[in-house]
């Protein structure tokens, strides 16, 4: 999921930057002083990050979203196996992290790290706790959660999937609904309004859990999300931004790969029942 306080710029949101283009940029004055009793006559120029002379690399960007990946995982088997009651304050510190580094102009790679960190410690406990209850539950979430990467990747890397505004548009709106029903599910579920243990999204609806069709949705959004971190980093990559925001990149990428883990192993769960 890539991060809203870099999408608007024109070096990461899909537009090449022409010589003209960068020439203009170097030549714009860096402030302008207005005289008492004139007005500016021009508009404030939206910030644009500049070409480095040490760019984002897609190797680089691969080592990063490696290293943090490889945090996630080791932290998520010491919650599995040794601290699986951290769950729940996991998620807590991981949530908050993840919405500070999300509207982070410039990636703070500590923030970054510890965000890493929490949620391994979240899907750790999270992933013990369905294991549990539903044997070899984990493997198959894993197994459907890189094969929905592997195949947005290769569809990507083919030029058969691109983001486009309109749709751009309409998923980010489904985000939020699907947000707002969640948040929603959940004050239901603890007020004890709705008794099935997965609260609304246990009600069925043409013969089928309400869960599994919201879940194949939001696996959806999940893979659309996927695309856009691609070309966060493809635009980046191409328009010789600071090698600093292959953090963002890196970050971005975790966010979406975690919630999709998250929403394959919920209806994996749904799927199994009792």
């Amino acid at each position: 999921m890539s991060n809203p306080a870099l999408t608007s710029n024109p070096a990461l949101n899909g537009k090449t930057l022409s010589a003209e283009e960068l020439r203009r940029i170097y030549d714009q004055p860096a402030a302008q002083v207005e005289r008492p009793g004139e007005a500016s006559t021009q508009a404030p120029a939206a910030p644009v990050i500049m070409p480095s002379d040490d760019p984002m690399t897609m190797e680089d960007s691969i080592a990063k979203t490696a290293a943090l990946f490889v945090t996630v995982v080791a932290f998520a088997a010491i919650g599995w196996m040794f601290l699986p009651q951290l769950m729940l304050p996991a998620a807590i510190v991981g949530l908050v992290l993840g919405l500070v580094n999300a509207f982070k102009k410039e990636p703070n790679v500590a923030l970054i790290f510890g965000y890493a960190v929490a949620q391994g410690l979240f899907l750790g406990g999270l992933s013990s706790f369905f294991e549990a209850q539903w044997p070899g539950i984990v493997s198959q979430a894993v197994i459907g959660t890189l094969s929905v990467f592997g195949v947005t990747l290769l569809l990507f890397r083919s030029g058969k999937v691109r983001t486009s505004p309109k749709m751009t548009k309409i998923v980010l709106i489904a985000m939020v609904g699907y947000l707002v029903f969640s948040l929603l599910n959940m004050v239901l579920m603890m007020t004890g309004a709705v008794t099935d243990p997965w609260g609304v999204r246990g009600v069925e609806f043409m013969g089928m859990p309400l869960g599994v069709i919201i879940g194949l949705l939001a696996v959806f959004l999940a893979a659309y999300s996927l695309v856009m971190d691609f070309e966060f980093i493809q635009n980046g990559v191409r328009n010789k931004v600071p090698r600093r925001y292959g953090w963002s990149a890196a970050f971005g990428l975790m966010v979406t790969l975690i919630w999709l883990y998250v929403e394959i192993l919920r209806i994996l769960a749904i799927l199994r029942g009792d």
